[in-house]
């Protein structure tokens, strides 16, 4: 039988809460689902004390290794502000269905998602920091 995947605890440092909601908040008008879905992931965060972010959650700056259910696939990105994303290096911005999808979680952590119009659930595998 199967069960609706709950939404799973995240964690957001206490100086990037303030960060991404102004991005989320300024991108509303262009990418309004991703936005919405940015500001609904950083309402239910717990926030973590500056410099206490354990180093298995995804955060601005980490890469990841995640793997898209669906598809079956497995990708390695960075996580990174906007004005820093580059497809071709794999720097994928917080302002897409992956990078706000992502953003919070732990390792091991799986969340259900829409990307490129099909729900899907990611599921971390590895977390590093510098993207």
């Amino acid at each position: 039988m199967d069960h609706p995947l709950q939404s799973p605890p995240l964690l957001i440092e206490e100086s990037m809460e303030s960060v991404l909601r102004r991005i989320a908040e300024r991108s509303l008008g262009q990418a309004p689902e991703v936005a919405q879905r940015l500001l609904e992931e950083i309402d239910r965060a717990e926030l973590v004390a500056d410099g206490q972010m354990p180093e298995d959650v995804v955060a601005i700056g980490s890469s990841v290794t995640y793997r898209d259910e669906s598809g079956g696939t497995t990708q390695g990105i960075g996580i990174v502000m906007p004005a820093e994303a580059d497809p071709a290096r794999r720097r994928v911005s917080v302002m897409t269905p992956v990078g706000a999808a992502l953003i919070g979680l732990r390792k091991g952590q799986r969340i259900a998602c829409e990307i490129a119009g099909r729900d899907t659930v990611l599921t971390v595998l590895d977390v590093g920091r510098g993207s």
